[in-house]
């Protein structure tokens, strides 16, 4: 009934069967669980512990209940799902091997189908320590001739290289096991090239990280490292905010402006406490009288200083990326008056509006004459065209008109700072970025988009300090970022993925310990073929699984001499079973 409804549409909830098992339902499109060992692309059932019993609580021996119950479970977002006894494993193992045979007539199973593949997380009591069980059908055109059977087993952690198998071995017990006398090998391995560090005086840990997956045909030896004819696959997943970034700067401009847009939303708006020791408002007041006298034909000559902080209005970029990411040199006069009262001057709303009613006056009287960007729909913008006519329409500066000007004038500075950078290093045209940059929608939304631009620049910035990548390298990934993104919310966990030639980081990761390293062992071909994998990995391979040996991942010194890896040792056999 589960697969049934699932064709229509996968729930998220999980069913209870009987009162101790509850079942999930993954489609082809989510990640299994299970990938490591198993590369179908159909839907697949994960069976675990349900939570809130106890497994004292069933009685193993009792007849299996046929029936499937709803169930309104929904496990806790922070914790691990449950595994359940391998005993209690074997005997679903047994039941669904028997609903699937078709031999099995005094079942009267009035409807027959194909189910999809079965998956189920184990306690590891067993002397083997068995961490998944799993089963499919075999299927001879309609017809189900067999059941394929998974076991995976796990030892560890340990660093002890001797506890590790040799692959001679493995390929000779594989063709034992199942009768072969040729053997095909791949390689995986999947290594570590950036972790963002803790930033020293905080509580946060950062999720950023860039992973390079490897994988090749014809494995010569246990631990191999990667031939560079491997096909190569990196992995990135950037958050923003890190304080050592070179765009850190931009980044709280950005934190102001949703600030901003926070505030619009609920009517309340939390000011930061201001880190320049000018007001805005007097910082304005000089602005606007350096405007006036140039209209009048006064030369003001700008301080060396002054110039300088006109030039670091974009953002402090640190010299190391100045190549890539250069300050605007085409502020306008909106954009110069944001740079006055962003977050690091301005401390309150009676402040805003002072520097807004400064700024309207001005423009009443005729004192200034500024230019702006063609293309800005600002209020802002609207008055300043508005008092090159020598007229312009009453503002009250009351209830949330002032925050909105100042978000319309943040919005439109920013959305220039990225076009400019994406546009500037030839990565993505305007035509692509109209979806970002785009003034129809309602401010909530252009903001959102902002963000999204944000983590963009972000990751650009990254590959090009970390990885030192180039436009080529650039170029593509843009091009999945900008796909991504017009797609899906704002997602700062999302790994996006590049296909990538291994010579070009090969140096990141020649002399380091692989996070993951495995090789498939297989044989036969179709139906028929059957596979042995063997993996280590500083990770456990399912998320079941005790996370008391999580405090052992970290390196660890051996023999007092150098630092090697704590690995998780994993197994995968399977076996064959005909029904005729």
């Amino acid at each position: 009934r589960i697969y049934d409804e699932g064709k229509k549409s996968i729930s998220e909830h999980p069913y209870l069967f009987e009162t101790d098992v509850e079942i999930r339902l993954i489609g082809g499109n989510n990640k299994s669980p299970a990938e490591r060992f198993w590369n179908g692309g159909s839907m697949i059932y994960i069976l675990q512990k349900a939570e809130q019993k106890e497994e004292s609580d069933v009685s193993e021996d009792s007849e299996a209940d046929d029936v499937v119950h709803d169930s309104e479970l929904l496990p806790k977002e922070s914790s691990a799902p449950l595994p359940l006894s391998v005993r209690r494993a074997k005997q679903l193992i047994s039941l669904y091997t028997m609903a699937q045979n078709p031999n099995m007539t005094h079942l009267n199973i009035s409807k027959a189908s194909v189910l999809p593949p079965l998956w189920i997380r184990c306690d590891s009591s067993d002397p083997e320590h068995t961490c998944w069980l799993g089963a499919e059908p075999l299927k001879t055109g309609d017809k189900i001739t067999g059941i394929y059977l998974h076991t995976v087993t796990c030892h560890g952690p340990t660093a002890d290289k001797t506890c590790f198998a040799d692959l001679e071995k493995l390929k000779m017990a594989h063709k034992t096991r199942h009768h072969s006398s040729v053997v095909m090998t791949k390689g995986f391995a999947q290594y570590e090239l950036f972790r963002a560090a803790a930033v020293e005086d905080t509580l946060v840990e950062s999720e950023s990280n860039i992973y390079i997956d490897l994988a090749w045909n014809t494995v010569d030896k246990i631990l191999q490292t990667p031939p560079l004819t491997s096909t190569a696959t990196l992995n990135i997943a950037l958050e923003c905010g890190d304080p050592r970034s070179p765009v850190y700067q931009l980044y709280k401009e950005l934190q102001f402006l949703l600030a901003l847009a926070e505030g619009l939303k609920t009517g309340e708006t939390e000011w930061p406490e201001p880190l320049e020791s000018e007001s805005a408002v007097e910082l304005v007041q000089e602005f606007l009288t350096d405007l006036k006298m140039k209209l009048d034909g006064f030369c003001v000559s700008e301080s060396k200083n002054e110039t300088e902080k006109i030039k670091c209005d974009t953002a402090a970029v640190d010299s190391s990326i100045k190549s890539i990411f250069s300050e605007r040199g085409d502020l306008d006069f909106a954009e110069q008056l944001w740079c006055k009262m962003r977050s690091e001057c301005i401390s309150s709303y009676q402040e805003l509006v002072e520097c807004f009613t400064l700024v309207i006056r001005s423009l009443e009287h005729g004192e200034i004459q500024p230019w702006i960007h063609q293309g800005s729909s600002s209020l802002l913008s609207k008055l300043i065209q508005q008092s090159y006519h020598g007229k312009i329409d009453g503002v009250s500066l009351s209830g949330i008109t002032p925050i909105q000007m100042l978000l319309e004038i943040g919005l439109d500075k920013m959305k220039k700072d990225y076009v400019s950078f994406f546009i500037g290093q030839e990565l993505a045209t305007l035509t692509y970025l109209d979806y970002f940059i785009s003034t129809s929608l309602d401010l909530q939304e252009q903001v959102h988009r902002v963000q999204k631009l944000h983590h963009m620049l972000e990751i650009m910035v990254n590959c090009t300090i970390l990885l030192q990548f180039k436009h080529e390298n650039l170029f593509p990934l843009t091009q999945t970022c900008i796909k991504y993104y017009k797609e899906n919310p704002l997602n700062e966990k999302h790994a996006f993925q590049l296909p990538i030639r291994p010579a070009l980081v090969k140096k990141f990761y020649q002399n380091d310990h692989p996070e993951v390293w495995k090789v498939d062992i297989s044989s036969g071909h179709g139906q028929k073929e059957v596979k042995t994998t063997w993996q280590v990995s500083t990770n456990p391979p399912a998320e079941h699984m005790a996370s008391n040996n999580i405090g052992l991942l970290c390196e660890s010194t051996v023999n007092g001499e150098s630092e090697e890896k704590m690995y998780f040792i994993t197994t995968a056999k399977c076996s064959q079973v005909h029904f005729t």
